[in-house]
């Protein structure tokens, strides 16, 4: 169980203090096998902290192997809106999973159970982000934008993405817990992971939820199109397949709202991407099926267009 890093991960980042090096020093004295570097860029905005793990695999290309390599990504406007705001907000729930998770695999190397493949885990922390009008409920802004995001936060060295991001201020899934999108590769979306599937089921004891998604969610923002959220931006910006982790709940919630993260929910999201890291990088997860996407693409040809930002984006 990762509830132990969970709640402490949470007690840490609700601070109008916190930076990525506070959370690098948590995750440090941790222990166990890992690299985690922090970086601060600016925005126009203001700025946040990007953090980094990499967790070498028994088999990971980081040490000459041959496992793939899953990469899990938090994806978040900001873990605070400060001073409009006061506390954690909703849309922080992506950014304390994905270190939640960093910290329960390097709790696990540390005590021997070392996984196959390597896992590198990135996310952002701003406890000052700005706010955003949307429908139905306001969205988290960031103090840099998506493609900066993107820079720091999908590396070429990642086989496969699992995306976790607050999915509440929507009319569209009404469940709390957590929900997984279909898989997204160079502008398809393709059927949902069977494995994936299994792995939602074994962890959570729950028949599988998962999140419906469109061509417009799958395109770059700045397009001027309506998207659900970010939750698969980092699809725009790679070839490797991503999945989202969706955070759910039964009514919409603003991700700038506060006392709204349910941190039995956060665990869930915790177990299940580590589970899906063991199945992963040992080659007994698959995202999807390379046969059927190759026919795709002879039958109707490359979509990866919709990974731009189109004909108005090249006029520009």
């Amino acid at each position: 169980m990762s509830f132990k890093h969970v709640i402490e991960l949470y007690e840490l980042l609700d601070s109008q203090y916190v930076t990525g090096e506070d959370v690098k020093h948590y995750l440090s004295n941790i222990g166990g096998d890992g690299n985690i570097t922090v970086e601060t860029v600016h925005g126009e905005l203001g700025s946040t902290d990007f953090v980094k793990v990499t967790i070498p695999g028994k088999d990971g290309k980081s040490k000459g192997g041959h496992a793939p390599t899953l990469g899990i990504i938090g994806r978040l406007g900001g873990i605070g809106a400060r001073p409009e705001m006061i506390g954690f907000v909703s849309d922080g729930d992506g950014a304390l999973s994905a270190v939640s998770a960093a910290a329960k695999l390097l709790d696990m190397t540390k005590k021997g159970d070392q996984l196959i493949g390597d896992v590198i885990i990135t996310t952002h922390i701003c406890p000052t982000a700005p706010t955003l009008p949307h429908d139905p409920v306001p969205f988290m802004n960031s103090p840099v934008d998506i493609f900066t995001m993107n820079q720091h936060e999908v590396t070429k060295e990642m086989d496969a993405i699992l995306s976790i991001d607050t999915t509440k201020g929507n009319a569209i899934l009404n469940h709390k817990g957590f929900a997984i999108t279909p898989t997204v590769k160079e502008g398809y979306i393709l059927k949902i992971s069977d494995d994936l599937l299994h792995i939602y089921s074994q962890s959570t004891g729950t028949p599988p939820v998962t999140l419906p998604i469109t061509t417009q969610d799958i395109t770059p923002y700045g397009n001027g199109v309506f998207h659900i959220n970010s939750i698969l931006q980092p699809a725009v910006a790679t070839s490797s397949p991503v999945v989202g982790v969706a955070i759910t709940t039964q009514t919409a919630v603003a991700g700038c709202g506060t006392g709204a993260t349910h941190l039995t929910d956060v665990e869930q999201v915790v177990r299940f991407v580590i589970e899906v890291a063991k199945g992963y990088g040992d080659n007994k997860c698959s995202f999807y099926n390379q046969e059927d996407f190759s026919l795709l693409e002879s039958l109707y040809g490359k979509m990866d267009h919709l990974q731009t930002l189109g004909e108005q984006g090249a006029e520009k």
